[in-house]
């Protein structure tokens, strides 16, 4: 225990980090992951097949290989980023994948008929799904995003591997410094634990208000 304590700063701006990481690919993954299900959705076959693309690709290659061929690759091409910036715009893309069905699946739970409706009503594909699907969709898939949110936390460690020093890199270089593997993962396990509950208990109380909404 004294060893927690007298790393206490350490662990500190490790979970930081990893906080920040988190959110960064978060918010690109949401955006992304609307982009990519509007155009999986969109009556254009080759907008359409553009959206199948990116989620196959993105889901069925490891997110480690995508952070090392974007960290080592991309530099060889005149691409210069720091490592956390370079980790989160990939762990937003990664996400993204994920993000874009989970969307998706909202979308196709909002009733033919209200698309319909709006576009009798003189609206573009594009205007009702933004005003009238998107809006719907979004408030049925609070549960999925939120978990998708807690995966992504998890997959922050990922960056580890490539030089970013998050909470689990840290607790590797306490250990390294301590030798004492089980207080310090178990301590790291029980705050990425607090990140899922605080994230989860935020999904709980964002899909009770959503459902009232509705």
């Amino acid at each position: 225990m004294e060893i927690l304590i007298e790393h206490l700063g350490d662990f500190g701006d490790g979970l930081l980090l990893t906080v920040e990481l988190a959110a960064l690919a978060l918010v690109g993954a949401l955006v992304i992951g609307v982009l990519v299900a509007a155009l999986r959705v969109s009556p254009v076959p080759v907008l359409r097949a553009a959206g199948t693309a990116y989620v196959q690709i993105l889901q069925n290659v490891p997110l480690l290989v995508w952070l090392v061929l974007a960290v080592f690759a991309l530099p060889d091409i005149g691409v210069l980023a720091d490592l956390f910036t370079t980790s989160a715009v990939v762990l937003a893309l990664y996400q993204g994948a994920y993000m874009a069905e989970a969307v998706r699946s909202g979308i196709n739970a909002v009733p033919v008929g209200q698309g319909e409706a709006a576009r009798a009503l003189g609206l573009t594909f594009s205007q009702s799904l933004l005003n009238v699907v998107l809006p719907q969709a979004l408030r049925t898939v609070v549960q999925p995003l939120g978990t998708l949110a807690i995966m992504t936390i998890m997959n922050t460690a990922m960056a580890a591997a490539v030089g970013v020093v998050e909470l689990t890199a840290t607790a590797n270089r306490v250990n390294l410094a301590e030798a004492q593997p089980i207080w310090i993962f178990v301590s790291a396990g029980l705050l990425y634990m607090a990140l899922s509950v605080v994230v989860g208990l935020v999904t709980g109380a964002t899909e009770r208000k959503a459902a009232i909404l509705r």
